[in-house]
C-alpha cells in the first residue's frame, strides 16, 4: 500500500476534491478575484506592500519578493504537473503519434505570430511597438482551470490540445523575453544545471517503485535536485517554471518494473497545484490598480493588446490547424470539432503572467505598462466568454 495514501477522512475527501478541474477552477476564480478587488480597495497598500515584501537569501540572489516567489516558484509545480501529463500523453497517449501531435505545435506558432502582426498594425510607428510581444502569451495556469470550470464535459483530447499548446506558446514567449528583453543570458548556470539534472533522471529511472511507493521519498530525493536546478535556471535569466517541464520530462512513464510514476506523482501532488500553488499564483498575479488609465479604452496600445489576445489568437491557431491538416498529413484528433478548437483558441487569448511581465519589461514608460496591464486582464474575461460561447455544450 502506497503510504502516501494513508490519510485522515477528511483529508482524503479534500485531496479528491482538489483534483477535480471544475474545483480548481472556482478557486482559481475566487483569489483572482480577491487579489483584483484588494489592488483597487481602501486595502490596496497592504494588498502591495505584501506582494512586494523580500523573502530569501539575498547572498544566493533568492531574495524575491512574494509576488516572483508565486510567478516563479509556485508556478514551476503546476508546470512540473503540466509536464507529467504532457509526457505521459507523448509516450502511451493522443500525442505519440507525429502526425497528430505536430497540429497543436504549430497552432501555437501560428497563435504567437498573428497576435504580433496585428498588435504592430495598430503601434508601428509609436513607442508602443516595443509591446508587440504583449499579446503573444497564454496563461497555461488560468486557461487550463478555466477549461475545467466552463467545459467540464469537454474530450480529454481538447485538453491535451491545449496544454501542449499553452506549454509551447509559453516557451515560445519565454524563448522571446531571452531574446529581446534579456540583458545578458548566463550560460554558466545551465552548464552547472546539467549535474543535478542528471542526478535527477538516474533516481527517478533506477527506483521508480520506491518513489512511487513512498510519501517521503520523493521529497527526500528528488525535490532537493529539483530546487537547485530551478534556483539555476533563475540565475540563468531564464524563466525558471521551465525548468518544472524539463524535471517531469525526465520522470519515466513506466519504470523497469512496470511502476507508473508519472501518472503517481501526477495524482499525489495535483492538490498541491491546485489547492495551494495556483490560487496564490493568481491572487498576486491579478493584483493590477486600474486607477491613472483614463484614456484606456482608446488607447492603440490597449487595442493592439486587446484585439491581438482575443481576436488573434482564436484566428492564428485555428487558420494555422486548418492549413495544416488541409494540405499535410497531419491530423487534428477525430474527437476534437472546430467548434470546440476556436473555443480553446479563444481560451489562449488569457494572458496574464507572460503578458504581464513582458509588459513591465519591453514598455519603459510606466504610463504606458499600465495601460497594457489593464488591457491584458480586460482582453483575458473577454477570452474567456468568447470561450465559453464556444465550448458550451448545444442541448
Amino acid at each position: 500500500m502506497d503510504p502516501s495514501m494513508n490519510h485522515t477522512p477528511a483529508t482524503s475527501r479534500l485531496s479528491h476534491l482538489l483534483r477535480g478541474e471544475i474545483t480548481g477552477g472556482v478557486i482559481l476564480v475566487i483569489a483572482a478575484a480577491a487579489g483584483f478587488i484588494a489592488a483597487n480597495s481602501p486595502l490596496a497598500e497592504q494588498y502591495f506592500a505584501l506582494r512586494d515584501t523580500k523573502l530569501g537569501p539575498a547572498g544566493l540572489g533568492l531574495q524575491l519578493s512574494l509576488g516572483h516567489w508565486a510567478s516563479d516558484g509556485l508556478l514551476a509545480i503546476f508546470f512540473f504537473m503540466v509536464g507529467l501529463e504532457l509526457k505521459q500523453e507523448f509516450i502511451t497517449g493522443a500525442l505519440r503519434r507525429v502526425s497528430t501531435a505536430i497540429v497543436p505545435v504549430a497552432a501555437a506558432v501560428g497563435g504567437v505570430a498573428i497576435p504580433a502582426v496585428i498588435y504592430l498594425a495598430i503601434n508601428a510607428g509609436t513607442s508602443g511597438a516595443e509591446g508587440w510581444a504583449i499579446p503573444t502569451a497564454t496563461d497555461i495556469a488560468f486557461a487550463v482551470a478555466i477549461l475545467g470550470l466552463i467545459a467540464p464535459g469537454i474530450p480529454p483530447a481538447l485538453r491535451i490540445f491545449l496544454l501542449t499548446l499553452a506549454v509551447v506558446d509559453d516557451l515560445i514567449a519565454i524563448t522571446i523575453i531571452a531574446v529581446f528583453f534579456t540583458e545578458q543570458l548566463q550560460l554558466l548556470p545551465l552548464v552547472i544545471a546539467l549535474v543535478p539534472l542528471a542526478l535527477f533522471a538516474v533516481i527517478a529511472r533506477t527506483a521508480p517503485a520506491w518513489l512511487a511507493r513512498s510519501a517521503w521519498g520523493p521529497w527526500v530525493a528528488l525535490l532537493p535536485l529539483g530546487i537547485v536546478v530551478w534556483a539555476l535556471f533563475l540565475a540563468s535569466g531564464i524563466h525558471p517554471t521551465v525548468a518544472g517541464v524539463v524535471l517531469a520530462f525526465l520522470i519515466p512513464v513506466r519504470g523497469r518494473d512496470g511502476t507508473p510514476l508519472a501518472k503517481t506523482l501526477e495524482h499525489r501532488y495535483s492538490p498541491l497545484s491546485a489547492g495551494v500553488a495556483i490560487p496564490i499564483f493568481a491572487f498576486f498575479a491579478a493584483g493590477i490598480a486600474v486607477s491613472g488609465t483614463s484614456n484606456f479604452p482608446l488607447d492603440p496600445i490597449a487595442i493592439g493588446v486587446i484585439l491581438g489576445l482575443v481576436v488573434g489568437k482564436p484566428v492564428g491557431i485555428t487558420l494555422t490547424t486548418w492549413l495544416l491538416t488541409r494540405f499535410t498529413s497531419a491530423k487534428l484528433d477525430p474527437a476534437i470539432r472546430w467548434r470546440q478548437l476556436v473555443g480553446v483558441g479563444a481560451l489562449a487569448g488569457v494572458g496574464f503572467t507572460v503578458s504581464l511581465l513582458v509588459a513591465e519589461l519591453s514598455l519603459s514608460d510606466p504610463a504606458e505598462a499600465d495601460t497594457a496591464r489593464l488591457a491584458v486582464l480586460v482582453a483575458s474575461v473577454l477570452a474567456i466568454a468568447v470561450a465559453a460561447l464556444f465550448l458550451a455544450r448545444r442541448r
